[in-house]
């Protein structure tokens, strides 16, 4: 005679795991975000010997990495050495604002997208707020601070004045860094090469007509006229 199988033994392949399953599902869950999280928050490279290797690059033989993962770090800022202490992952936005208290560069989104925090380094235009401090080390930094001389304002400045190249205000030390580099670099040509070499300078207020015209005009003060 045959025999059929009790239903009630086998589990359905729709039935839910009993409360231990879900349970260890649950704990496995939890550990493994604790571990996660440890890891985000730890500095695991403070006293590695890769952490060693990089600082020999970066620092001078006296300065040492601190053992809560901060660094001793030395930047050249508009022409002034200094020496700051700071954690591993500050950036140098928030060095320049937050160590200082150079708060002409301005913190937008903070992700690379808005261009406000545009400093130059080494000659260069570079986002501080995606440039780790550590990384400016030994370069030289210049702010929007450091373009004046002599209380006399740098032609790009004087121009976004004149030219009315600004609203609200918040984005144009940015905005100005990016001229100077835009024009130093060749990018002039024309006004579509202008605005192509700026795109990543956001203006919420939409003062880019004005912005196009003072960048030309500070061309003719600076190369004699418009390249």
């Amino acid at each position: 005679m045959e025999h059929k199988a009790d239903s009630s033994t086998e589990p359905s392949p729709n039935s839910f795991p009993d409360s231990g399953t879900v349970s260890s599902r649950r704990d496995f869950i939890g550990r493994l975000a604790a571990i996660s999280a440890g890891l985000t928050v730890t500095v695991p490279f403070a006293g590695s010997p890769a952490a060693d290797a990089i600082r020999r690059d970066r620092f001078g033989p006296g300065d040492k990495p601190h053992r809560n993962g901060f660094l001793d770090c030395a930047l050249d800022v508009n022409g002034k050495r200094v020496k700051l202490t700071i954690d591993a992952r500050t950036t140098l936005l928030d060095a320049l604002r937050d160590e200082l208290g150079l708060m002409g560069t301005k913190k937008g989104c903070d992700h690379g997208a808005c261009g406000a925090c545009t400093v130059h380094v080494n000659g260069a235009r570079v986002l501080s707020c995606l440039t780790l401090a550590v990384m400016a080390q030994n370069k030289k930094i210049t702010t929007i601070e450091g373009l004046a001389v002599n209380d006399e304002l740098h032609p790009v400045q004087a121009s976004f004045i004149a030219c009315d190249g600004f609203q609200c205000g918040y984005c144009t030390p940015g905005q100005i860094m990016s001229a100077v580099a835009c024009i130093e670099e060749g990018h002039t040509a024309s006004e579509t090469e202008i605005r192509e070499f700026m795109s990543g300078n956001l203006c919420r207020c939409g003062a880019y007509p004005n912005i196009v015209n003072a960048i030309r005009t500070a061309v003719a003060k600076m190369k004699g006229g418009v390249s």
